[in-house]
């Protein structure tokens, strides 16, 4: 039997990215966002609540959001829970479950602030700048472009055929042909 794993969410981040290394030199990154939810009582008053999740991304993802993420910024994040528990000094055992990111879009408009885009890191553009995209995905970094194909020599082109008219079929000789091709 398959089972699924799987969170979606869209949220405004609570706190800045904490960026941390494991033992091994792996990059980590840990932040928490916050989604709300409105409802309508039966007596017509309004109702708001807000969830607080906890997240966490790893290697090139873990840079990414580091690097770009602030409090306050609107995400959508796609990942999967996982739950994991330790061992207090004192010996109390200790759970902790996370939403492990496996991809993020940032859906704040870009501003052309240095806190979007580092001056360390900023890309030179050969064109005027245009208004930037409301969605910016972050997991896939975007296709470098192909160098032009070098032009082929046009192909000889060939003389068209004449057309001939075509040939009024009587329902009779329509039958014979019709019999003919199935063999009757």
């Amino acid at each position: 039997m398959r089972s699924i794993n799987k969170v979606i969410l869209i949220g405004n981040l609570t706190r800045d990215p904490e960026m941390r290394q494991t033992p091994n030199g792996q990059n980590v990154v840990t932040f928490g966002i916050a989604t709300n939810r409105e409802w309508v009582t039966k007596d017509g008053r309004k109702q708001n609540s807000a969830e607080f999740h906890d997240l966490v991304a790893w290697a090139k993802l873990a840079d990414i959001c580091h690097q770009y993420l602030k409090k306050g910024k609107l995400v959508y994040v796609e990942g999967y829970l996982k739950t994991r528990s330790w061992d207090t000094p004192e010996g109390v055992k200790k759970f902790r479950t996370e939403i492990v990111v496996q991809d993020m879009i940032m859906l704040d408009k870009r501003t052309d602030g240095p806190d979007f885009l580092p001056e360390e890191n900023a890309i030179e553009m050969d064109e005027p700048a245009q208004e930037a995209p409301e969605e910016t995905t972050m997991q896939d970094p975007a296709p470098k472009e192909k160098p032009a194909a070098k032009e082929k020599p046009a192909a000889k082109e060939e003389p068209a055929a004449k057309e001939e008219p075509a040939k009024q079929v009587t329902p009779a000789e329509s039958k014979l042909d019709i019999d003919s091709d199935l063999g009757l």
